[in-house]
């Protein structure tokens, strides 16, 4: 298999991504890299969450769990040595990429970090434990984009990091049905007793006052999160302007639908689909628009963590 076959391999896994679009827009130039990366995070995120579901405080078989936590391994050791992955197009097209960016390894391993998280812990108990998972499972692929356009102040990666947080914070909410039958929850145990919503209650999918309230407030603090971020897109040139652009407003959407469901993603999950590009691509345009180009130089904006 050739360099060129490699990425195209690449370019079918990340297709996968439902709430990004992914290397949509960046130039054919740098979307096979950008595909490689996101083919490395979904293949290794498979590995560790899909094709498994569990009853209410089930737990894996330990066997199963070795299993996931082995493939994560051999993922991390190809990442290392190229020599141990040389026949896997994944891998072929990842390490061109790495060497011709000098990409940070650091970067890669953090996602495997929150990949181990998903097999290994279930429960979360305060949103600060919350943002340090984002920080392994999400930042690090906007970090890796503006790595590859040399976009690399730190006023742009703390507004990446802010963004990339808010769409893992808007895809938790909107799949606490699904990662219900993985035995997963990952609004914050403290807010549950807060609003006093039970983990019976998420099983038994019982819908309430006290659970829209506590939906509502997480929707609110992750609708500031994409603010925070926004002014990434100012510092950006086209094409990638749009795509962060795209990218932003696609999260706001789902945020959006989760609101108009009136935050009962308990029974039903709120999605993008075709019917949202025509919106998408007129608020993008706008934003791209309406940004004037930043000073670098401003404050940057951090996470608590």
């Amino acid at each position: 298999m050739n360099i060129a076959q490699a990425y195209l391999y690449c370019k079918k896994i990340a297709s996968h991504y439902e709430n990004f679009p992914v290397g949509l827009l960046v130039g054919k130039e740098l979307a096979p890299h950008v595909h490689a990366i996101y083919a490395f995070a979904r293949v290794a995120d498979d590995f560790a969450d899909e094709g498994y579901f569990l009853k209410e405080n089930e737990r894996e078989n330990e066997q199963k769990r070795k299993e996931r936590l082995d493939k994560l391994d051999r993922w991390q050791s190809y990442l290392f040595d190229p020599s141990r992955s040389d026949e896997n197009p994944l891998f072929v097209a990842l390490h061109d990429t790495i060497q011709k960016f000098d990409l940070p390894l650091k970067l890669f391993t953090d996602l495997l970090d929150a990949f181990r998280q998903d097999v290994l812990k279930n429960r979360y108990e305060n949103f600060e434990e919350v943002l340090d998972y984002c920080k392994k499972s999400a930042n690090p692929i906007g970090r890796l984009v503006l790595h590859l356009h040399r976009q690399t102040s730190d006023f742009q990666f703390s507004c990446s990091d802010c963004i990339c947080t808010a769409l893992q914070l808007a895809n938790f909410w909107q799949d606490i049905s699904i990662d219900l039958k993985k035995n997963r929850i990952y609004l914050p145990r403290q807010e549950m007793e807060q609003f006093k919503v039970s983990e019976t209650d998420l099983f038994k999918r019982k819908f309430s006052p006290s659970f829209r309230d506590l939906l509502s407030f997480q929707v609110q603090r992750t609708a500031d999160l994409f603010e925070k971020g926004k002014a990434l897109i100012g510092t950006l040139s086209f094409p990638l302007k749009l795509e962060i652009a795209l990218t932003w407003h696609g999260g706001k959407r789902i945020l959006e639908k989760i609101v108009k469901g009136g935050y009962n993603t308990l029974e039903s999950r709120p999605k993008i689909n075709y019917k949202d590009a025509p919106l998408l691509f007129s608020r993008a345009l706008r934003t791209c628009l309406s940004q004037k180009k930043r000073n670098q130089q401003d404050r940057p904006l951090f996470l608590k963590a």
